[in-house]
């Protein structure tokens, strides 16, 4: 299998079938562009068929896993049908391919993972994550709809009340948190993520292949049940993109203050807000 066409990520091929892949775009804290989501498609189509490669591990590159969506390629969206319609189709296709791809995949969270990022670090099998990572699906801080993966894995993860507490707060989660909540397999020191990652990779590689890969396709089941909830939320969240609220959300995460959505404007007309974010 030949990766060289892949811009945005590297590969690395270690012993017994392990492929690590790393999440390129250090100097954006690998925060997803087009080219870098269309990656993150397709990549597991690859890997499935990549003959040498038994489990996958990605990881970021730098102190982040992804930052989630680049705030300029979220400015050529919003408000272009045509080009929110075809990030519907590959949106859907991230989760899907992830979910669908035979090979087990292991997730080492080592820095924050926000918004498509955050997809494909919870879409993995097994999750490893630092203890002070910082996790949020970002999607309201945003002015969109939490579609990607949030309705399909985060319920099933944690609970329907956690599911809607943090996806209707955009409220950051660390990694010891994260775990205890059941989001993540694993949380360990930083120092530990892709070592921890690996050792699991490995193990799944070594052991038998066809059982790890159907109990996979097995347990993936309770995913595919929610599929129709998945599409609603990919729908919404891209309808939602064809609004005001997107763009004043991308305008206060690039300023670093509190959004001031039109649609949640006081119907009294006051203009009091609170200037303080954690953005």
């Amino acid at each position: 299998m030949d990766y060289a066409h892949y811009q945005h990520l590297r590969f690395d091929r270690r012993e017994h079938g392990v492929l690590l892949v790393t999440i390129d775009r250090e100097q954006r804290m690998n925060a997803t562009d087009e080219r870098l989501h269309a990656e993150l498609t397709g990549v597991w189509r690859d890997v499935e068929r990549d003959p040498g490669t038994r489990v996958a591990v990605i990881t970021g590159a730098g102190q982040a896993f992804s930052a989630g969506g680049d705030l300029e390629m979220i400015g050529r969206l919003a408000g272009d049908y045509t080009r929110v319609a075809a990030m519907a189709t590959e949106a859907a296709s991230l989760v899907t391919n992830m979910l669908d791809c035979e090979k087990p995949i292991v997730s080492a969270i080592n820095g924050s993972a926000v918004g498509a990022g955050l997809a494909v670090a919870l879409m993995a099998d097994i999750s490893v994550i630092a203890a002070e990572a910082r996790l949020t699906d970002g999607h309201l801080r945003l002015g969109v709809v939490a579609g990607d993966h949030a309705a399909i894995l985060w319920p099933l993860l944690c609970g329907m009340a956690k599911a809607k507490y943090y996806l209707l707060t955009a409220e950051f989660i660390d990694g010891a948190e994260a775990e205890r909540i059941g989001l993540v397999s694993r949380c360990v020191p930083r120092e530990q993520v892709l070592d921890t990652a690996l050792d699991i990779a490995e193990r799944i590689a070594t052991g038998p292949q066809q059982a790890a890969r159907w109990t996979k396709r097995t347990l993936n089941h309770w995913l595919r049940v929610a599929i129709p909830a998945f599409d609603a939320g990919i729908a919404y969240e891209m309808l939602t993109f064809l609004g005001d609220d997107v763009r004043e959300g991308a305008r206060a995460i690039t300023e670093r203050r509190q959004p001031r959505f039109a649609s949640g404007a006081d119907p009294h007309g006051s203009d009091d807000a609170t200037e303080k974010t954690d953005v």
